[in-house]
């Protein structure tokens, strides 16, 4: 695939658990990980939060939930733990968000792997700017939708449009920026991503296929079908277009496995996490990638 040319040297956290990704030794900062601790000790955690591991940072691929319940209540009796989901949120984004030096943060994936709506919780938290770059691309041709797009003028116009706002965002600084399903697939797309800090939410085609199912793809121009059974056709198109775009995803900087959390919380249905969970993992990831990532230039 095209884009694997352009991501030669490309840096990966030791966490990306993928059979297409070959695992690398740990190599974190040490001073970035104590600095991160010091500035973690200075606030008062509640006490659900206190059933998350502070140990092993570098060496566990994602948090672990196993002896967290979020639907467990807090001690007031009044307040269940999935509410602490977001206080544990905002203090892990204030430990990283000074050693982030105001990059942006781009969430790449399938259609419908909730880039949009965690990405909004990210910006929340660290204090970012959110921006959809399918917007950005309605916003510059004219605020026409991104079917009408695809149906005037082809799939390659849009591409073109694609690459020029992520061109234009990457100038920018402090955003999180959920970008199109497909805009992985170009060499320069990533070079632009590169300016960043890149996260590739990982969900399972199977609970794609559902969600978009249940919604409809009047929004999905590549999606766009005959009559029959939704899922299923929506599944196998899904597929064909994962095959194209997989190994693309796994060139992100970090990787958030929602099936990989769902189990370490005990759910079988990763439609039971809530986003806020979602995008605490991706801050934990991007807190791996940052300490390898310090690690590697005090090597060089």
């Amino acid at each position: 695939m095209e884009a694997r040319a352009v991501v030669k040297g490309f840096q990966f956290c030791t966490w990306i658990d993928s059979e297409k990704v070959k695992r690398r030794p740990p190599s974190g900062s040490a001073r970035f990980s104590r600095r991160l601790k010091e500035e973690q000790s200075k606030r008062h955690v509640l006490v659900a939060a206190a059933h998350l591991p502070k140990s092993n940072r570098h060496r566990h691929v994602a948090v672990d939930y196993n002896h967290w319940n979020p639907a467990s209540p807090v001690e007031s009796g009044n307040f269940h733990a999935h509410f602490d989901e977001s206080y544990v949120l905002k203090t892990k984004s204030q430990e990283i968000e000074p050693y982030l030096k105001g990059r942006c943060i781009y969430l790449v994936g399938m259609m419908g792997s909730g880039k949009t709506t965690v990405g909004k919780i990210l910006a929340q938290a660290l204090n970012y700017s959110f921006i959809d770059s399918d917007t950005f691309v309605e916003h510059e041709a004219g605020g026409k939708t991104v079917p009408e797009i695809f149906k005037l003028y082809g799939e390659r116009f849009f591409r073109d449009k694609e690459t020029e706002a992520l061109r234009k965002l990457s100038m920018m600084q402090r955003h999180v920026v959920s970008t199109g399903g497909g805009a992985v697939v170009r060499p320069v797309n990533w070079k632009c991503m590169q300016k960043g800090i890149s996260v590739w939410l990982d969900v399972p085609l199977e609970a794609l296929a559902q969600r978009i199912a249940d919604v409809g793809t009047g929004s999905r121009p590549l999606l766009h079908q005959g009559p029959g059974d939704a899922y299923s056709k929506t599944f196998m198109r899904l597929s064909s277009i994962f095959e194209e775009r997989g190994d693309a995803y796994a060139n992100a900087n970090a990787r958030v496995s929602v099936e990989n959390i769902a189990a370490k919380m005990g759910y079988r249905d990763v439609s039971n996490l809530s986003p806020t969970a979602i995008a605490l993992e991706a801050l934990r990831q991007i807190e791996c990638f940052l300490e390898e990532e310090r690690g590697h230039a005090r090597v060089f």
